[in-house]
């Protein structure tokens, strides 16, 4: 159970990162138009370049977890990716969370914590 809680972390940080980088890439990119100038723009963006192999990784570490762990067990650890994200949200991009949100990530604490245990 250790194993698949350290690849899911492994594999949820992966794609936070992903998503995050994704996120700063965009606003690098500067207004969309349908020119070189703009794809060569995203393109040689490291951000984007980054992202991608970040989500990449997951992927190929979520192949292992698929082929290693029952679906039924590994796919509710996916939730750990909300927690991450979340963490995210607040340090990386410095928005307020709302208490709401806190306790969502409680309940699906909690939720990971009953399909680990089952």
């Amino acid at each position: 159970m250790w194993l698949l809680t350290i690849l899911i972390l492994i594999q949820s940080i992966l794609l936070v990162a992903a998503q995050s980088l994704l996120k700063i890439a965009v606003t690098c990119f500067g207004k969309f138009s349908w020119t070189w100038g703009y794809f060569k723009t995203v393109f040689t963006t490291w951000q984007f370049a980054v992202s991608g192999l970040c989500a990449l990784t997951a992927m190929v570490v979520w192949m292992y977890v698929l082929k290693k762990y029952e679906f039924s067990l590994a796919y509710p650890f996916l939730g750990i990716s909300y927690i991450i994200g979340l963490l995210a949200a607040q340090f990386i991009f410095h928005e307020a969370i709302p208490l709401t949100r806190w306790v969502g990530v409680i309940i699906i604490m909690i939720g990971i914590y009953f399909v680990a245990k089952g």
